[in-house]
């Protein structure tokens, strides 16, 4: 999946899942939960509705906080993660619930925010 590195990524909330399937997509959220194994956790978005993140390998670190993760969303509505980073906390609180209301701007008016370009075009 490296090849998602080099396409438009929209940015997503948990209620805009079922619409990207098999895409690619940005996703930010608050850790509520990692499983034991550290290949999957859940992240709640703006809105308070959970997401699921599953990953190839286990994760390197302890993980909290809010989180952007860059992945592709599966047929289950689940984000297959291919890289996440985590926010500073020490930088200020991220305001998760202004950031889905920014998304739902974004979203309704796509002539203003095309995904997809690059560059110059």
């Amino acid at each position: 999946m490296g090849e998602i590195y080099e396409v438009a990524r929209t940015r997503i909330n948990t209620s805009m899942l079922a619409q990207y399937l098999g895409k690619p997509v940005c996703f930010v959220g608050r850790v509520e939960k990692i499983h034991p194994t550290g290949t999957s956790f859940v992240l709640s978005d703006g809105a308070g509705k959970n997401a699921t993140v599953e990953l190839s390998e286990p994760l390197d670190d302890e993980l909290s906080g809010v989180v952007e993760v860059i992945g592709k969303v599966s047929d289950k509505a689940t984000i297959l993660g291919v890289s996440y980073v985590p926010f500073r906390e020490d930088a200020g609180t991220f305001d998760l619930g202004l950031y889905d209301e920014a998304l739902k701007v974004i979203h309704e008016f796509p002539q203003h925010y095309p995904f997809g370009l690059k560059g110059s075009e």
